[in-house]
């Protein structure tokens, strides 16, 4: 195992097809790639003890936030080089609003998926999260 990671996260990022792969998970932090296709969205979740920070590679995003489930507090557009930090216990949804697929970067602190999980469609990750909190 490397003692770290390095690599071109802005290639890995902008080449990636699948919707979530994570890269690397290390014991605080984990990173993932995503490629949202036009029209679609993360859907709206909590992480209540994982920080988030997203980066946004290309495309344009709507961005919503809230401290509950139920509503939106809080939308921003976000697009090209775009940073957003999500604090644990924020309710949030990223939601592609452009023309082509939205490639975003994530890291969670502390991981938030097992490690060298690749979801290659939204479906695929929803099923997975689903089973994961069926158990």
């Amino acid at each position: 195992m490397a003692l770290g990671w390095i690599n071109n996260i802005e290639q890995l990022t902008t080449d990636n097809k699948t919707f979530r792969t994570v890269l690397f998970t290390g014991k605080h932090s984990q990173l993932t790639v995503m490629s949202i296709k036009t029209g679609e969205e993360i859907g709206n979740e909590v992480h209540p003890d994982h920080d988030q920070f997203l980066r946004i590679e290309q495309g344009e995003a709507r961005v919503d936030l809230s401290t509950n489930q139920d509503t939106i507090e809080e939308t921003y557009e976000a697009q090209d080089d775009w940073a957003i930090i999500i604090p644990a216990g924020t309710w949030h949804n990223v939601v592609n609003v452009g023309a082509e697929d939205l490639k975003l970067y994530s890291i969670y602190s502390p991981a938030q998926h097992p490690d060298g999980t690749v979801h290659t469609t939204k479906a695929e990750a929803d099923a997975a999260e689903a089973a994961e909190h069926a158990a």
